[in-house]
């Protein structure tokens, strides 16, 4: 699956937040990037400008390229409800963020490593589509060949691992169940959904 690669302290200096979770370069210089840094004069962004950003904010924070971003806003504006509360629930959706939810990867990107290569089960067999959308009920596992990798016992070690209301977590059986659909108050991400509806809207 096509995603970006590029240097990633970079893009989240230029949204002002470590969209991609902890990073102590981005902790260093919060400022824009460029090579006059915080000295430069920057003018007030436009009506669109602003849109764009919070497009593009979405898309590198969980990880998706324009043409997937489209299709999933595409059927957010179909379904019945507030389109930008849908959209953020899409993608709250996909199994690799949902993996990276559960604990069992560090970032999303590891996440989509993780389904890739066949670590990842709903409902009991094996999805390697990272982009796949799971629904009520589904039960997202590691696979039992796939426990004991090293990266998926660091990650729910530590203390960085958060729970969430919409997935039903069991430790024992190191899985979760898609209990409930996120409800906009539920999700952290500091994204402004309503912008990218109006952006669309154009």
């Amino acid at each position: 699956m096509a995603r970006y690669i590029g240097p990633r302290t970079k893009k989240s200096r230029s949204f002002g937040e470590s969209i991609y979770g902890y990073d102590k370069y981005f902790e260093r210089h919060k400022y824009p990037p460029g090579q006059h840094g915080n000295s430069r004069k920057r003018s007030a962004p436009s009506e669109y400008a602003v849109q764009l950003k919070a497009k593009q904010k979405a898309k590198y924070t969980y990880g998706i390229l324009e043409r997937q971003f489209r299709k999933i806003f595409a059927e957010a504006n179909r379904r019945q409800g507030v389109t930008g509360e849908i959209l953020l629930s899409l993608l709250e959706l996909r199994l690799d963020n949902t993996v990276f939810r559960l604990g069992f990867a560090p970032t999303r990107s590891s996440a989509r490593q993780l389904v890739s290569h066949k670590h990842i089960t709903v409902n009991g067999r094996i999805v390697n589509i990272p982009s796949y959308t799971l629904k009520l009920g589904d039960v997202v596992g590691i696979r039992e060949k796939s426990k004991t990798i090293e990266m998926v016992i660091d990650s729910l070690a530590s203390s960085n691992v958060k729970r969430y209301g919409w997935l039903e977590f069991n430790t024992e059986k190191l899985e979760g169940q898609y209990i409930a659909l996120p409800t906009r108050e539920q999700i952290p991400e500091n994204i402004e959904e309503q912008l990218i509806v109006e952006l669309y809207s154009k």
